[in-house]
């Protein structure tokens, strides 16, 4: 009965590889322009930025009466601070799931060692075990 213990190749190319991560995505020059665009709009300033440009109007849209302002809260304000507002909560969201992704990593590179060593204590019990079994026999 042969005890040696092969770990599987895809263990070798996960420790080199690493865990998926988003910064890990953005490849060529398409994604970096975009990256770039996302990382500029995607912050909290950029959202009141966009809330006082849109502010610039809001005397005209009074003006114009409800219709106006109905249309200048759905077309203007809303699209334009919460572009940025979504874009931040995005971020966040992909972060922790970045955090989630290299936990769940580490968690099975531990799993991984503890086969390993169950692997190891079961090929010294077997060792073992064949060793008394064949005093055993000698005593027969």
């Amino acid at each position: 009965m042969e005890n040696t213990h092969v770990p599987h190749p895809h263990i070798e190319n996960r420790k080199q590889s690493g865990p998926p991560q988003v910064k890990n995505e953005h490849i060529g020059i398409n994604g970096r322009i975009a990256l770039l665009i996302t990382n500029a709009v995607g912050t909290m300033w950029c959202a009141y930025l966009f809330a006082l440009l849109a502010l610039i109007s809001l005397p005209a849209a009074i003006a114009g009466g409800t219709a106006t302002v109905i249309t200048w809260i759905a077309q203007t304000f809303l699209q334009l601070v919460l572009l940025s507002v979504i874009m931040v909560g995005q971020k966040v969201a992909a972060q922790a799931s970045d955090k989630q992704a290299l936990q769940t990593y580490e968690d099975a590179e531990a799993l991984l060692e503890i086969q390993d060593e169950v692997h190891r204590l079961l090929k010294i019990n077997n060792d073992l075990t064949d060793e008394i079994h064949t005093i055993v026999k000698q005593k027969k």
